[in-house]
């Protein structure tokens, strides 16, 4: 816990680090307005979650990335989110990636949408960025499954043939294009690929069922629960405490699951 000053201090040097200004923007956007939004949003978001240790600063700008992104409608904020994530070590590649993993979950607009904004903010920063053309496999469907199995494991598999009997193209398309297309390409790894699911359908917050399936394969693919709770935490800063609080839930819901799985599998290897 800290007072009020030193989370100021303390939310100046993050966002510092993530502007690379001495002065922020925000400041001197917001005095002749509302100067007290800019110190709370220094102060709280900055001072306050930022600077929490769960996940790094990279980690952290993805996650608002992605948010912002999903979300759509604040396309300033998400251009300084983007130059950012850049500021503080992620790759041009990484952005456009994320992106393209947005289709799935967000839609085509909002991918086009970020994708527009991330183009801005390289021209501004005199950053040219090479596209990458990946080919449809021939086996994507086979390797939807297969990355379908890794990361949901038998929840997704259940999503898939629940579709069966009422919309059986819809769960193909999910196993092609979702997992064999999207999730198989390069740029950022299955980790990064399901951080970002998680905080764009938390910062959505109308899709509970697929943010629980999503949590499990956060968790199933290495993320830590630390880190889990820490995206939903990060989420309160830009798309409000209610959806952060319903993410909260959801995650709790899912670790509670995880626990007594893992009870059961206990007391079936040593049975008393």
């Amino acid at each position: 816990m800290h007072d009020a000053q030193s989370t100021l201090t303390l939310g100046r040097q993050y966002l510092k680090a993530i502007e690379q200004s001495e002065e922020p923007s925000i400041v001197e956007a917001l005095k002749e307005i509302a100067p007290d939004l800019a110190r709370m949003a220094i102060s709280f978001a900055y001072g306050e979650i930022y600077s929490r240790p769960a996940l790094d600063l990279r980690q952290r700008q993805l996650v608002t990335v992605a948010a912002l992104a999903a979300m759509g409608g604040a396309d300033p904020q998400l251009r300084f989110h983007i130059a950012g994530a850049l500021n503080v070590g992620c790759s041009p590649r990484e952005i456009v990636e994320l992106m393209i993993h947005l289709v799935v979950y967000a839609g085509f607009p909002a991918a086009l949408n970020g994708v527009s904004a991330a183009r801005v903010v390289f021209n501004e920063k005199h950053i040219e960025v090479a596209p990458v053309t990946v080919r449809p496999s021939a086996t994507r469907y086979e390797d939807g499954v297969a990355g379908l199995r890794a990361i949901d494991g038998a929840v997704g598999e259940g999503v898939i043939e629940s579709l069966n009997d009422i919309a059986p193209d819809l769960g193909r398309f999910i196993v092609e294009f979702a997992f064999g297309d999207v999730y198989s390409r390069s740029g950022i790894d299955l980790v990064v690929r399901e951080l970002i699911t998680v905080a764009a359908l938390a910062a959505m917050g109308s899709a509970t069922p697929q943010l629980k399936v999503h949590m499990h394969g956060f968790l199933n693919v290495g993320g830590t629960r630390e880190q889990l709770v820490e995206a939903v935490t990060q989420i309160a800063a830009y798309a409000g405490f209610p959806r952060a609080i319903n993410a909260a839930l959801s995650a709790k819901e899912v670790l509670h699951h995880r626990d007594q799985d893992r009870v059961d599998a206990g007391k079936q290897r040593d049975p008393v």
